[in-house]
């Protein structure tokens, strides 16, 4: 991308940000197709109860035996699958993702009876360290019904390149529904609330021509159901370039959100420079990232812009926009001046 950058004499800078946008603020209304149905790669039903409760499970790898360890210990308040009878039979059940028939599923025993099912168990992997570290934990909780379809009750999904291997403590996770990856192998990250707009050059119509070039504004407002990569959440911010530009006037981030899968960012960039040919050679890329110390770890991300894989008559692997980020892209195209409101799924880029 670097290379590519350096062949293309087109540079888009930023001239202000601002930390939040006072009074400006609207609901959304365009609700994204992650929710659509998808075909599931369990059998079960995922309709019939909401998920809710908590589990608690500590994650091991035991270097000697080459074993990667799931200690289930046990789960609170879980939903109630039979309401005249007022019961549950749960259940745990694991998978390593993305290829989850090669490693196969992993099931706790059934306790019969409770919303707060107590285990004690260990489920176990026989897998390279290496290996294990690019795969992805599911461990969903189900309830057994040994006459018709056992019926989701919740999951957490962890991606094991990120974990913190020297936390071999139990800990208190939250279930949710159901997640894309573990339903069809589309690699669910979260989801991003953001607006975007663009002003033409002089069309505000204030003397002199106001402002000068176009201007794209991003609002990231925030993010939703960020992958957990430990007990506490994760430590995120968003980064920001206009490809082909990928110089410092390009970059720009917003403040870290500390311990919170859901962060709310809040902030504006507006880059200048912009006329509006440049719109269908420009992608607007936003990356979402954990902080640490060392080294920060990516979570997921959109480019926004037509998708056509060419930049400038070059061809670039970065204008890769999906169906959704593109639409959204030639929506502000259309719509000078005006907000446009999206909700966009966060994906690897």
């Amino acid at each position: 991308e670097s290379d590519t950058a350096s062949e293309i004499s087109v540079q888009f800078n930023r001239h202000k940000k601002t930390p939040s946008i006072g009074s400006h603020s609207s609901d959304m209304a365009s609700v994204s197709s992650v929710s659509g149905s998808v075909l599931s790669v369990y059998s079960g039903d995922f309709g019939s109860v909401d998920a809710q409760g908590t589990v608690e499970f500590a994650l091991d790898y035991d270097e000697k035996n080459r074993e990667f360890q799931v200690h289930v210990s046990q789960c609170k308040d879980l939903a109630v699958v039979d309401e005249k009878k007022g019961r549950s039979d749960p259940y745990v059940k694991t998978y390593l993702l993305p290829d989850k028939a090669r490693m196969g599923k992993r099931k706790t025993s059934v306790k019969k009876r409770t919303v707060n099912p107590i285990y004690n168990e260990v489920l176990r992997y026989k897998i390279e360290k290496m290996v294990l570290l690019i795969q992805k934990l599911n461990l969903s909780v189900w309830h057994n019904d040994p006459l018709g379809r056992n019926s989701f009750l919740g999951e957490i999904e962890i991606d094991l390149a990120s974990w913190d291997w020297s936390n071999r403590k139990l800990n208190w996770y939250p279930l949710k529904p159901r997640s894309l990856s573990a339903v069809n192998g589309v690699d669910h990250r979260g989801v991003m609330s953001l607006s975007i707009k663009y002003v033409p050059p002089g069309s505000l119509g204030k003397w002199p021509k106001n402002p000068p070039s176009g201007e794209v504004h991003i609002w990231v407002k925030d993010v939703k159901d960020l992958l957990q990569l430990r007990p506490s959440g994760v430590d995120s911010f968003v980064k920001c370039y206009v490809l082909p530009d990928t110089s410092k006037k390009s970059y720009q981030k917003t403040r870290v959100i500390k311990r919170d899968t859901n962060p709310v960012f809040n902030h504006t960039i507006v880059y200048d420079g912009f006329h509006t040919e440049d719109l269908k050679d420009a992608c607007v890329e936003l990356t979402v990232w954990d902080h640490e110390k060392l080294t920060n770890h990516f979570l997921g991300g959109i480019r926004l812009g037509l998708g056509t894989g060419l930049s400038y008559g070059i061809s670039v692997d970065w204008m890769d926009s999906t169906q959704e980020e593109v639409a959204f892209w030639q929506e502000m195209m259309l719509a000078a001046n005006e907000w446009i409101e999206g909700l966009l799924p966060l994906r690897s880029l």
